[in-house]
């Protein structure tokens, strides 16, 4: 019975033994083993063996890290007191120095970063800070990587979260900004009705210009059209009166041709010379003229029956004397 105590009780302290000797550092992690409160070496991630009661393995996490760096007080250049209120991401980057060169980090970065603050926007006035904060974090950022450069951390960005001026800043900050948005209104709204006087002004000027063209167009077609029209009833009349005067000819050819075959005598002559006077006599005109000097009328008809009688040889008969010339007729 005493035996298999004994046995049970080495084989606990050699469980024990077996677990205190073997480790496991993970992917994101470094191990740094200690033998009798010394350094002695860094280990990478995987299965560790240590001499339990000797040696001690410390794991140090290295994946990137980020501290809320609590908000504060601070005095901008132009005497305005600001809460500020930052965080910090930082990645080790040597272990054995983050283990053994600062007792508390987290509190040393907090307390370096609030004091770095102070420092960076004490320098800067406060429309500086408000509208620059890429500035202040890259400061920060800069001053915190050298800082921690030593306890093998570096410090990959710093952001700032909020920036709050005093209560009756922000509220001539809010007076301002509505002044200023109803002044971009203003202009906005002047600008506006400036473009659209011009564009109604553009397009009045076209309509002119349009109108202008077309009535300038209508004119030159009713002008081309006229045009058109007078030379078409002139040449009408041109063709009317050659027509005409073509007819006319042909008919006095026909008379002369007439005249000429029926051998016409004086008397006959001056018969239809009488009975043309006739005719005109019993016209509506109220006046009719007769010739002052009829027997020298009657004389060119003889020549005339003369000129048409005188082919076949034969004399033409004797022009009876004419009447007494009168003036008019009533």
């Amino acid at each position: 019975m005493a035996g298999l105590i004994v046995l049970g009780v080495v084989a606990f302290v050699l469980f024990m033994f077996v677990m205190q000797a073997v480790k496991i550092v993970k992917p994101y992690q470094r191990g740094l083993i200690e033998q009798l409160g010394r350094y002695k070496t860094t280990t990478d991630p995987g299965l560790k063996m240590i001499t339990p009661f000797i040696q001690k393995l410390i794991r140090v996490d290295m994946r990137e890290q980020v501290i809320d760096v609590p908000p504060q007080e601070v005095i901008t250049k132009d005497n305005v007191t600001v809460t500020v209120d930052a965080v910090i991401y930082y990645e080790p980057t040597d272990p054995q120095r983050l283990v053994y060169n600062v007792a508390n980090f987290i509190l040393a970065i907090t307390k370096l970063a609030q004091t770095n603050l102070r420092n960076v926007i004490g320098d800067m006035s406060l429309d500086a800070v408000l509208t620059s904060r890429d500035n202040v974090n890259v400061s920060l950022r800069e001053v915190l990587d050298d800082a921690t450069d030593k306890w093998g951390v570096r410090v990959v960005r710093v952001e700032i979260q909020r920036i709050d001026p005093p209560n009756d800043v922000m509220d001539a900050m809010h007076e301002q900004m509505k002044a200023e948005r109803t002044r971009r209104a203003v202009v906005l709204e002047a600008s506006g009705d400036r473009e659209a006087a011009i564009t109604r002004a553009e397009g009045e000027k076209e309509s002119r210009i349009l109108h202008a063209e077309g009535v300038k167009q209508e004119a030159v077609l009713n002008a081309e059209g006229e045009a058109q029209a007078i030379r078409e009833v002139a040449d009408a009349d041109r063709f009317r009166e050659e027509t005409v005067a073509l007819g006319e000819a042909e008919a006095v050819r026909s008379v002369y041709q007439a005249i000429h075959d029926g051998n016409p005598t004086p008397d006959l002559l001056a018969i239809k010379y009488l009975e043309a006077l006739g005719v005109v006599a019993d016209g509506s005109a109220t006046k009719i003229f007769l010739p002052t000097d009829l027997s020298a009328t009657l004389g060119s008809l003889g020549a005339i029956a003369e000129l048409f009688g005188g082919d076949d040889g034969t004399t033409p008969a004797t022009v009876p004397p004419a009447p007494a010339p009168q003036d008019h007729v009533d």
